[in-house]
């Protein structure tokens, strides 16, 4: 591991926490990102743990540099002050494998806390590294046509099984086949008690392509663009209205360009129309990064709200919101007790707190926000999220799971698919940079589309769009 911190104590603390665990072992630190991109051309270090706020090179700029000449998986240390906040988000989106905060050094459980955190980081860092050589190897296996060596496989000849996966680029892969799947009836008992491992029957490649040509030609360019009006509250005692900052729309190319007649002008007030659909996003590691890459594909005037469940601590989900909210045709915030929830907007869980829907007496659906235990040790956890979509048989309903450690959500997808959900969809393994949460769901068998994430917005236009 190296360690990179421009405070002597601070390296000192995190070297300390990390050498903690006898699989690990600091082999050097430096104090600032040159010193950093010095010692790891020496070092070649498995692991790296960057500040994110240092002189003479910051740790955005280091991880910049890093994952263009030697990638390496980084995990950020983060202050909780804004600059720091905005920082950390702007390194999620350029690579870095994850952050934590950093420890005050005047609280010893804050210390112990860091630790345990810094710990289960690390560990899934190097468990995606070893899966990612793995998987690397079964595709190039694959592709020579040569038997695959016992090394690349366990026991049961298959992937180890772990909660990280490798983080395979797939901007330029052809889509995956879409699983299709068999509903069935179950209670979370039944759930947590049925065997995993299931198989993913996928279709024809005749059916494959057709579905591909279906999106891409009748998707997304079956929407106009205009960003919608920010989301109001349903009541006076709710927090206040998020306010929007104005900018103008950027087409894309190949994208239909809106006119800016009057009717564009003011449609920003017209009364928002009944909604059909509610779409409900899950993602832990690496999860801003994907976040991106599905929510800039969505059009302005999307016909659902997006409602997200990022595993993210307090203060760090506003700084998200805001920054996918410069990329996003939608209108990104975070969202707030009491919200109405718009089409053509999306709403990011605040972190440290639960987030459900609920629908109102005339017919609105609202955010409710909470602060009760923990689930699944997350709050927000997307089970919650996924849970309170569970009474709306009358709405359209889908449910997303992308990137991260753990199971969180994959048990409510289940809950979800077997009340006769619209969709689900789980991102395929060779785009996640850990392939915890989407597998957790295909093992269950609550699954309907398997994608790569660049193909994932395609499908959820498609499904909004075709009603289903």
């Amino acid at each position: 591991m190296l360690v990179v911190d421009d405070s002597k104590f601070m390296r000192q603390i995190i070297t300390d926490l990390i050498q903690k665990d006898s699989r690990f072992q600091v082999v050097g630190t430096a104090a600032n990102g040159i010193e950093a991109l010095q010692k790891v051309r020496e070092l070649n270090p498995d692991l790296i743990t960057m500040d994110v706020e240092m002189p003479e090179m910051n740790g955005l700029e280091a991880l910049k540099r890093i994952m263009q000449d030697q990638p390496k998986p980084v995990i950020m240390l983060s202050g909780i002050n804004e600059q720091g906040m905005k920082e950390t988000i702007l390194a999620l989106e350029s690579g870095a494998f994850d952050f934590i905060r950093k420890p005050s050094v005047v609280h010893d459980q804050d210390i112990n806390n860091v630790a345990k955190e810094l710990n289960k980081q690390l560990s899934a860092a190097i468990q995606a590294k070893e899966r990612r050589a793995l998987w690397e190897e079964e595709q190039k296996v694959k592709e020579s046509g040569e038997p695959r060596t016992q090394s690349s496989r366990n026991a049961t000849g298959t992937l180890p099984s772990m909660d990280a996966g490798p983080g395979i680029p797939g901007k330029d892969r052809q889509d995956k086949a879409q699983s299709e799947q068999g509903r069935g009836a179950g209670s979370l008992k039944d759930i947590e008690s049925k065997p995993k491992g299931q198989a993913v029957r996928k279709p024809p490649e005749a059916r494959q392509a057709a579905e591909r040509h279906e999106s891409t030609n009748a998707g997304r360019d079956h929407f106009k663009r205009s960003k919608p009006k920010p989301t109001q509250q349903a009541d006076p005692a709710a927090a206040p209205e998020t306010t929007r900052k104005e900018r103008g729309h950027q087409s894309r190319p190949g994208e239909p360009v809106l006119e800016r007649g009057a009717g564009s002008q003011h449609k920003a007030h017209q009364t928002s129309p009944a909604l059909e659909h509610i779409v409900a996003v899950g993602c832990s590691t690496g999860g801003p990064r994907a976040l991106r890459t599905l929510l800039e594909r969505l059009p302005a005037n999307f016909p659902a709200p997006v409602v997200i469940v990022q595993h993210m601590p307090p203060n760090f989900t506003k700084s998200l919101a805001a920054r996918l909210n410069t990329f996003s045709p939608l209108h990104v915030q975070e969202a707030e007790q009491g919200m109405v929830l718009k089409q053509g907007c999306a709403y990011v869980a605040p972190g440290g707190h639960h987030i459900r829907i609920v629908e109102s007496a005339g017919g609105e659906w609202i955010i409710r926000v909470s602060q009760e235990e923990q689930v699944n040790g997350h709050r927000p956890s997307v089970d919650v999220l996924f849970e309170s979509l569970l009474p709306f048989q009358h709405i359209k309903r889908h449910a997303v799971l992308m990137t991260g450690m753990g199971s969180d959500g994959a048990k409510a997808m289940k809950m979800l698919y077997d009340s006769g959900v619209s969709s689900t969809i789980a991102e395929s393994e060779e785009t996640c940079v850990v392939y915890g949460m989407p597998r957790s769901a295909v093992e269950l068998g609550c699954v309907s589309h398997v994608l790569p994430l660049h193909s994932i917005p395609d499908k959820l236009i498609q499904a909004v769009k075709n009603g289903k």
